[in-house]
């Protein structure tokens, strides 16, 4: 998708915009999300797929080689490691879905513990 077309209207929007195989790809990443993430409500912000749950959890996009996942692990030195030799530049991380799911699933767990804490900021 380049950055001179129309801004995507929803997730199936963006997909859409590339070729197949890479399509196919981010359906799984999708569906990681989705299968760590239920409840979550999909959105596009920032012309890419996001998904939100009291705030953010997490963003997604397709480039050239490889497919971006965002934020990256934070909060969990363990997971932290696991994801460390497919961080990139700005937080990039391709990466293994297992991995998408358990960053996915420690992104609930922060946003609800900040909405407990009183602490709940608005999603972009």
């Amino acid at each position: 998708m380049s950055s001179s077309t129309r801004a995507p209207e929803s997730i199936d929007d963006y997909i859409s915009g590339f070729p197949p195989e890479l399509q196919a790809t981010l359906q799984q990443v999708r569906q990681a999300v989705r299968n760590a993430a239920p409840d979550a409500e999909e959105a596009i912000s920032y012309r890419i797929p996001a998904f939100r749950l009291h705030g953010v959890l997490v963003y997604f996009a397709a480039f050239q080689k490889h497919v971006g996942f965002y934020p990256p692990a934070r909060g969990d030195a363990r997971l932290e490691r696991a994801v460390s030799p497919y961080a990139g530049e700005k937080g990039n991380l391709p990466m293994p879905l297992e991995l998408i799911e358990r960053i996915t699933r420690l992104r609930v767990k922060q946003n609800l513990a900040r909405r407990a804490a009183g602490r709940h900021k608005v999603a972009t």
